[in-house]
């Protein structure tokens, strides 16, 4: 023993680090074995362990609220549409017409008949004689230009599925205050994608749109017009 000891003190400390790592790696090799990379197996009483899932590995998981959940959307199902209608259009013109025209015309011969017979009539007091002339000067500038803005919402039904899964809408609204009396109506066809999760589309999505809106009551009866000036501009007679 105290030969060995003197060994190894004599030694070259290079020596002594080799061994020692030697050593470490053979430790750590021994606790590396009793671990195992697979998944947990059925323990010894044949309880099976709860797969594992987003809902309960995640911390940061939260559940989807009820409403934004996808549901099949079916006849008399409602669903919002959202309004936003906007038009501009602007249009100028000009019309210039200039006509002149003269007449000249004399009636040089005529008829006479006497109960039988045509004979040519004599012209004692001379040949008839129509002459004139007619100038005429048209000018017309005209400028249009036309701003229109709708923007609302309103709920609507589904009233029809098609074969191709589009869905066929409609929606009625009618708002009264005292003698004020507001009414839209909207119907359209709109694609199953195009809906959101909140069930809302909007009306740019709406195929074959059709809106009507109405205004009745005091505040309409000022400023519309009389039968009277509505058959003048349609007619303009003068």
């Amino acid at each position: 023993m105290q030969l060995r000891t003197e060994s190894l003190r004599t030694s070259s400390p290079s020596v002594v680090r080799i061994a020692s790592a030697i050593a470490c790696v053979v430790a750590l090799g021994g606790r590396a074995t009793a671990q195992d990379a697979t998944l947990p197996q059925p323990s010894a009483g044949g309880e099976q362990q709860a797969a594992r899932t987003l809902q309960n590995s995640s911390f940061i998981y939260q559940t989807i609220p009820p409403e934004l959940e996808f549901r099949e959307l079916k006849v008399n199902d409602i669903i919002t549409v959202l309004v936003d209608y906007r038009s501009s259009m602007q249009s100028e013109g000009d019309a210039e017409s200039r006509k002149t025209a003269n007449l000249n015309a004399v009636l040089a011969d005529w008829l006479k008949f006497d109960g039988k017979d045509l004979f040519p009539a004599p012209q004692s007091n001379g040949d008839p004689r129509i002459s004139g002339s007619l100038t005429s000067q048209f000018r017309a500038e005209s400028e249009l230009e036309l701003s229109d803005a709708l923007t609302f919402r309103i709920a609507a039904h589904i009233v029809d599925i098609q074969p191709n899964g589009n869905l066929v809408i409609e929606a009625h609204r009618t708002i009264r205050i005292n003698e004020e009396v507001w009414q839209q109506s909207l119907t359209g066809i709109v694609r199953r994608q195009s809906i959101g999760p909140d069930r809302t589309v909007r009306s740019d999505e709406v195929a074959e749109l059709h809106i009507d809106k109405r205004e009745m009551g005091y505040i309409r009866d000022s400023y519309s017009r009389g039968w009277f000036h509505k058959l003048y501009d349609k007619w303009r007679p003068f």
